[in-house]
């Protein structure tokens, strides 16, 4: 700051600074929102075309219309609300089947409309070319083209993250050695110096059971923060790849009593430690509260930024499967707590689920981090987008109707009822009457918009932050 300069003035600068980083993050991550929408409905638009349906809309949004224009017999358009799209195919649902009861009754008459509303659209012109016409196997491809647009565009994002632009991981640096073992959940106010028993609770020095706490292995064995890992009980390490420090902690957590020989390096020397870890209660994983016995060293990894190698995407993007399938399936236990942080004001579960706003709100955090790089920015918007697009894959192949999958799952069941009927010796029994699963549509769709609501308001009034 030169001579004269106003401290007040400086700190307005970089508020200000921070309030547009803030809004690039939310428009990058919008817009990348918007490209991820607007390529799931191409996946489906291209491949009904491809099929010779007929395609009146391709519309990325809700609600009332911003923009459109129309090309040809399709309009395409941005609506006001980007939390998701459409296309709209002609004869979705078929005619009713012959047979079918006439007998008045408020759901048939509700099924009788919608299945109306559809066929409207469909025009003597428009014979052969309605969805209900085309082989199983069409319908398959065109419904399912719009999530695979989605995973091709995580694998691709999650690729040029760890390959190109860097990513964070987990090192195999050392960071910290604390002094002595203290059992994950011990009293706040436990030190090295304070005896505690066997649960890490504060006690009276010389009854059973109390005592001061054990040295750490990791500082009997003479290890320091900067040591970096590089070997373990032979096996070759890579400092700075993504999965190195998970090889770590389990070596060390199957390992209680039992020696491990560590290879390390120390101000550019590379020398051989043994280390013995000991049984003691830790968290069964960062997010977790829930604790077990594993076996303990006493070392905390230090967090680096690098590229990866392009062997590493495979087993890389199948770990984030695997955890965004966890995330999926526990949902539902999930909602009640959510209530709470929404109206109730209890804490936010940071492992919780978080809507398209929330998310949005942290990119914009993350830009206006001054500690963090443009390319750790770049990165971490990537991460982002990644995993939005990986779970619309993931959420939109579930086989219930109205999603994709439940259009995907129609099919497939037409084509196995076709398939019994021609073995059986009976007609081809004709498509599956789809507007049946109306009422299932609307609850699910009702769920949906609940928990979207649900999740709007927590990501206003009870947000989840970096911090």
């Amino acid at each position: 700051m030169g001579p004269g300069a106003r401290p007040g003035r400086h700190r307005r600068r970089l508020k200000l600074s921070g309030i547009l980083l803030t809004i690039l993050g939310i428009v990058a991550f919008a817009v990348g929102m918007l490209f991820s929408i607007g390529f799931h409905e191409a996946g489906h638009f291209y491949w009904a075309r491809r099929y010779g349906m007929r395609v009146p809309q391709f519309m990325v949004g809700f609600g009332p219309t911003v923009f459109s224009r129309r090309r040809g017999e399709t309009e395409y358009g941005i609506k006001a609300i980007p939390l998701g799209g459409y296309i709209r195919i002609v004869g979705m649902i078929p005619p009713a089947e012959e047979g079918e009861s006439k007998r008045a009754t408020r759901m048939r008459g509700f099924i009788a409309e919608v299945r109306g509303q559809s066929l409207n659209d469909v025009r003597p012109s428009d014979a052969g070319r309605v969805f209900y016409a085309k082989p199983w196997w069409q319908r398959v491809i065109v419904m399912f083209a719009g999530p695979l647009n989605n995973l091709v565009l995580a694998v691709l994002f999650f690729a040029i993250t760890l390959t190109a632009v860097g990513t964070s991981v987990v090192t195999t640096t050392i960071d910290t050695v604390p002094a002595c073992v203290l059992p994950a959940g011990a009293d706040k106010d436990a030190t090295c110096d304070t005896p505690v028993t066997s649960g890490g609770q504060l006690c009276e020095a010389g009854t059973q059971g109390c005592a001061l706490p054990a040295q750490s292995p990791a500082a009997a064995a003479g290890l320091r923060p900067g040591d970096t890992l590089v070997a373990i009980d032979g096996d070759p390490l890579e400092p700075k790849a993504f999965d190195s420090w998970t090889a770590v902690q389990e070596a060390i957590r199957k390992s209680p009593g039992t020696p491990l020989d560590l290879t390390i390096k120390r101000n550019g020397a590379t020398r051989d430690v043994t280390v013995t870890p000991i049984a003691n209660t830790v968290y069964v994983d960062a997010q977790s509260s829930e604790t077990t016995t594993a076996g303990y060293v006493g070392v905390s990894p230090a967090i680096g930024f690098a590229r990866q190698d392009w062997s590493a995407v495979p087993s890389y993007f199948g770990m984030v499967v695997s955890n965004s399938v966890e995330k999926l399936v526990q949902i539902p236990e999930r909602v009640p707590q959510l209530f709470r942080a929404a109206f109730l004001g209890e804490k936010r579960d940071p492992n919780g689920p978080i809507g398209v706003v929330g998310v949005g709100r942290i990119s914009g955090e993350a830009f206006a981090l001054p500690k963090l790089s443009g390319l750790e920015k770049l990165s971490f918007l990537l991460s982002l987008l990644a995993g939005v697009n990986l779970v619309l894959f993931l959420f939109n192949l579930l086989p219930i109707y109205p999603l994709d999958g439940g259009h995907v799952a129609g099919a497939l069941y037409e084509k196995a009822r076709a398939t019994v009927a021609r073995v059986r010796g009976r007609p081809d029994p004709g498509p599956f009457d789809i507007a049946r699963l109306m009422p299932v549509a609307y609850v699910v769709a009702g769920l949906f918009l609940g928990l979207s609501a649900l999740l709007f308001i927590a990501d206003i009034v009870n947000p989840i932050t970096l911090n």
